[in-house]
């Protein structure tokens, strides 16, 4: 049995964990508004880049040769993965749901006999699969969302990535990432970025637009800038799903400290009334004894 020291001890510990999971609540609720705001807002821009990309490639009337970012190298056999995790933990079973599903992609590719290849953002999904897929790794980019996530690191994300696709480092590209739905509900989610994704729909294909300059000089500047524009949102998303996931992983961590305190000082006072009654026993025996 602790004595009531230790448990003084641990009463205060636990006092200290909460101020500190307490704070982290606060920051964390704090950098979620403005997180939430920033990935809503950028939603419309890029499924409305998307639905240009799809209305130009649907006007084509050429194709472009292979290997090309629009049509792809005409094969599956490599796939890269681009995972998208956090720098730093505390934030419940954010990290572990990307790891979690990325291995179960990786399974389903491997399985129907492809290769896999990964670039990582974020240190969690880095450290926990780069020993597992050493060999497989391209890069891994940390601090990318420190303090904010700048379109110009993007950017050269967007140069590497293309780079290793015109070296035929791989075929097509996912984007593996966290959708931010509400403070307390994330989906891990994976859309492919190279080769384009035809995603309209029947009455889209029937629209004839006129273009100039030519479909193909359109496509060829505007798709690089498409694929740095889904990383962006795709980050901003899981930066947004990273303060929700950790706001409410310390408001639980500090209702489990608060219930631990109340144990404790139930369990000190009990002992401390247990001590005390047994030093009472104690001096009325002895008196008795005289």
């Amino acid at each position: 049995m602790p004595s009531l020291k230790d448990l003084r001890n641990r009463i205060s510990s636990v006092k200290s964990t909460k101020k500190i999971t307490s704070a982290m609540k606060m920051v964390a609720a704090a950098k979620l508004k403005k997180a939430q705001d920033i990935a809503i807002d950028a939603r419309p821009y890029t499924e409305r880049m998307k639905s240009i990309i799809e209305s130009l490639k649907n006007n084509l009337l050429t194709e472009f040769p292979t290997p090309s970012l629009i049509s792809g190298t005409g094969k599956n056999d490599t796939t890269l993965l681009i995972v998208c995790s956090a720098d730093r933990g505390l934030c419940g079973g954010f990290n572990s749901s990307v790891i979690k599903y990325s291995k179960k992609v990786v399974k389903k590719i491997t399985k129907n006999g492809g290769k896999v290849s990964f670039m990582f953002i974020g240190k969690k999904a880095g450290n926990a699969m780069k020993k597992e897929f050493k060999n497989d790794t391209l890069d891994i980019f940390s601090e990318v969302a420190n303090p904010t996530i700048d379109f110009k690191l993007v950017q050269k994300i967007r140069d590497k990535l293309i780079q290793y696709f015109n070296e035929n480092y791989f075929d097509r590209c996912f984007l593996i990432y966290t959708k931010f739905k509400s403070a307390i509900s994330q989906e891990v989610v994976k859309t492919q970025i190279i080769p384009l994704k035809n995603e309209s729909d029947s009455s889209d294909e029937k629209r004839s637009y006129d273009f100039e300059p030519s479909e193909e000089e359109i496509l060829q500047e505007i798709v690089p800038n498409n694929i740095a524009t889904q990383i962006f949102t795709g980050l901003l998303e899981s930066l947004a799903s990273e303060h929700g996931a950790r706001m409410t992983a310390m408001d639980n961590a500090t209702r489990n400290a608060n219930d631990k305190i109340d144990d404790l000082t139930m369990f000190y006072n009990r002992s401390r009334q247990a001590v005390i009654t047994k030093e009472l026993i104690e001096i009325i025996s002895g008196a008795e004894a005289i």
